[in-house]
């Protein structure tokens, strides 16, 4: 790890500027891929383009894989295609050769395709660019060790010696075992490769029946799976069991601190991906959909507000708790909403359980809502003086809680029934409905009970 202090890149800079690839490589050469991309968001492009040429194949495709997207667009756009085959794709396994090739368009996927020298990672790529990116098949890899149930031990170990050199593998997960039709039936723990007598079957020491998946699923299955059964790999398969490739816990990994990030821009109000590079205009179309749906819930107020302003005239104490009872339904609406999305998240709360979590939400609702419409009803009673007002908004609050509670436990499970992302359902919806309710149970009760 580094500091990337002043003086450090002060020091850096002068000597891309003196141009002093010795220096440079040096550099680079004793730092971790990780450092080397921090290294490139304090540089310009041009003088991160000629860092990176300074980079070996190996570590340059590291490096090119640890940038931000952005980040990693732009270098890839200065970059001929060319290079980018010969140099750094056939330096990648194909997972990431996928992911880096995803974004281009089908134009320059050709063209580097083209210019890859092993035709068999060429045909794996293309392959695996046929998958959704949302599946286990957009997200696995080609390289790991296939053995076949019937090889002895010793035929065995010699084939995943083969399988290595050939792969150029850094690190072995696990041995998959296959049958003649390369169906998968088992995974062969290294350990058994040690202890088990030479003259042993494979299919009579491996793990029969592993965790799998198939190449359709969606991506939030292969998390639950490895998560559930702590995997370090997840084999994949076809509709009748072949074995195609498997996702590593690195690639699991990657992909949910993906969905985390944009969750929480969802849950935030804002509608589609961004990052703190992108230009106003890009910023300005994710922020200004639901200001503009804010907007509307706050005029809907006003209008709801001014249909008492009578009311407002004779008895202006009335408006002094209209933040109180907004603010309390939608915080106790994103509360609840929170707690569903994340049971719906890691696959804790099942649609058949919607009911009884109704019913929990309700319990939990009833007790709040009786605790602080007791405590607002004990402090109104002795600081304000009008018994109307003081039981208006303790009854307001109450049914508040109990309808915001309600409303956001439902709405991300109907949602996510429709295959709508119900990280929606955690941001401003929730409080803006909550916020537009919440006024008309309180207009609605002040006038029953006095009458406006």
């Amino acid at each position: 790890m580094i500091e990337l202090t002043k003086e450090y890149m002060d020091d850096l800079k002068k000597v891309i500027e003196l141009k002093d690839e010795e220096k440079a490589a040096e550099i680079l050469g004793h730092l971790h891929p990780a450092d080397v991309a921090e290294l490139y968001r304090e540089l310009t492009l041009r003088e991160a383009i000629y860092l990176y040429l300074l980079l070996d194949g190996d570590k340059a495709a590291d490096v090119l894989m640890e940038l931000e997207e952005d980040d990693r667009r732009k270098l890839l756009k200065e970059l001929p295609n060319k290079l980018i085959a010969e140099r750094f794709i056939n330096e990648m396994d194909t997972d990431d050769a996928v992911e880096l090739m995803r974004d281009m368009d089908e134009e320059r996927q050709e063209e580097i395709l083209s210019h890859i020298g092993d035709v068999e990672q060429a045909g794996d790529i293309i392959d695996l660019l046929r998958y959704d990116e949302g599946t286990a098949g957009g997200l696995m890899g080609r390289e790991m060790i296939v053995v076949n149930e019937n090889w002895s031990m010793p035929q065995c170990i010699e084939e995943m010696r083969k399988q290595a050199e050939d792969e150029s593998m850094d690190e072995i997960y696990n041995v998959y075992v296959v049958d003649d039709d390369e169906r998968l039936r088992g995974v062969l723990p290294l350990q058994k490769l040690i202890t088990s007598p030479s003259v042993s079957r494979i299919k009579h020491v491996m793990q029969k029946e592993p965790v799998s998946i198939q190449d359709n699923a969606g991506t939030e299955e292969v998390v639950e799976l490895i998560s559930k059964y702590d995997l370090v790999s997840l084999p994949v398969t076809d509709s009748i069991g072949r074995l195609l490739g498997h996702i590593t816990v690195d690639d699991v990994i990657d992909e949910v601190k993906e969905h985390h990030e944009r969750d929480y821009q969802l849950a935030s109000g804002i509608s589609q991906d961004v990052e703190t590079s992108d230009n106003v205009l890009i910023q300005t179309a994710a922020r200004l959909p639901w200001l503009l749906f804010g907007m509307i819930g706050g005029l809907s107020n006003s209008v709801i507000l001014g249909g008492f302003e009578s009311g407002f005239a004779a008895n202006p104490k009335m408006a002094l708790f209209i933040p109180l009872i907004g603010g309390t339904g939608g915080n106790v609406g994103v509360q609840s909403s929170a707690i569903v999305v994340q049971g719906l998240a890691n696959n804790s709360l099942k649609h058949n359980r919607i009911f009884a979590q109704v019913l929990k939400e309700a319990a939990v609702a009833l007790i709040n809502a009786a605790i602080i419409s007791l405590i607002v009803f004990v402090y109104n009673y002795f600081t304000l003086g009008d018994q109307n007002i003081t039981l208006s908004v303790s009854i307001s609050l109450f049914a508040v809680v109990m309808f915001a509670s309600t409303f956001g436990t439902l709405v991300p499970m109907i949602l996510d029934k429709f295959n709508v992302n119900p990280a929606i359902a955690t941001g401003p919806f929730i409080s803006i409905t909550n916020d537009i309710i919440g006024m008309l149970i309180y207009m609605a009760t002040i006038t029953i009970l006095m009458g406006n």
